[in-house]
């Protein structure tokens, strides 16, 4: 019989360190997490039975891959710096609040705030998120497949919300320089934001963004592009880089 052969996320994944949440402490695991440094051979993890538990793999400042198996509660992956951490249930409020960089991919629905005031990386939610996504985001991408709820990206300063989905009521309400890209129906638009021209150059952003999601069946010239109007503060143009 032939020889099969593995991909590289198999041959990592069958050599992962399994952490199970039903037989040590979520301060067990985030200390393990916490201990890493550059060039440990620990790279991959896979976190068992996490049943709902509160910050999961926060902090994580290593570019290790992280599949947590089942649903988190509260802020799961804050701070991630550099990580790829995939959790294969959904996520309760505050999932990559803070983020800096590397990946956090969400199989089922988000709650409230998902990438909340995240700086960096890139944050992929599957299913629908709730209210307040995006707020004061920083510089993260966060791509919705699904719906988002009210008063998302609310004062959200840099970066990109992609919705596939719809959008519900005051969405990026006293919003600065971030991009926001829905595909479906906009509930209504909050204070100072409003829906501004699909150029060439969104678009091609908008469509690398989708394949780094691993989108594959939209097309970026299907979206809406809305932005600032930048009436509610002190904008110069000359100085729009630094925004």
């Amino acid at each position: 019989m032939p020889a099969t052969t593995m991909s590289k996320a198999e041959r990592d994944q069958s050599h992962a360190r399994v952490f199970d949440l039903s037989q040590h402490s979520l301060r067990e695991l985030n200390q393990a997490l916490h201990k890493l440094t550059p060039g440990s051979n620990e790279t991959a993890w896979e976190v068992l039975h996490p049943k709902g538990s509160h910050s999961v793999a926060v902090g994580v400042d290593q570019p290790i891959t992280i599949d947590v198996r089942g649903s988190v509660g509260y802020y799961c992956a804050g701070m991630n710096d550099g990580a790829a951490i995939t959790v294969h249930g959904s996520a309760g409020p505050g999932v990559g609040e803070n983020m800096m960089s590397g990946s956090i991919v969400i199989k089922g629905d988000a709650s409230q705030y998902a990438g909340a005031t995240g700086r960096g990386g890139l944050l992929v939610i599957e299913g629908n998120a709730s209210s307040r996504c995006g707020i004061s985001m920083k510089g993260i991408d966060i791509v919705v497949h699904g719906n988002i709820g009210h008063m998302s990206a609310f004062m959200a300063q840099s970066g990109n919300l992609v919705v596939l989905g719809d959008a519900g009521d005051a969405l990026g309400d006293s919003i600065y320089e971030a991009r926001l890209f829905v595909r479906g129906k906009v509930e209504s638009l909050g204070a100072d934001c409003i829906a501004k021209e699909m150029r060439p150059e969104h678009i091609a952003l908008l469509q690398a963004l989708l394949d780094k999601a691993g989108v594959t069946d939209v097309k970026a010239s299907e979206f809406k592009r809305y932005g600032s109007a930048r009436k509610l503060y002190n904008f110069n143009i000359d100085n729009a880089d630094a925004y």
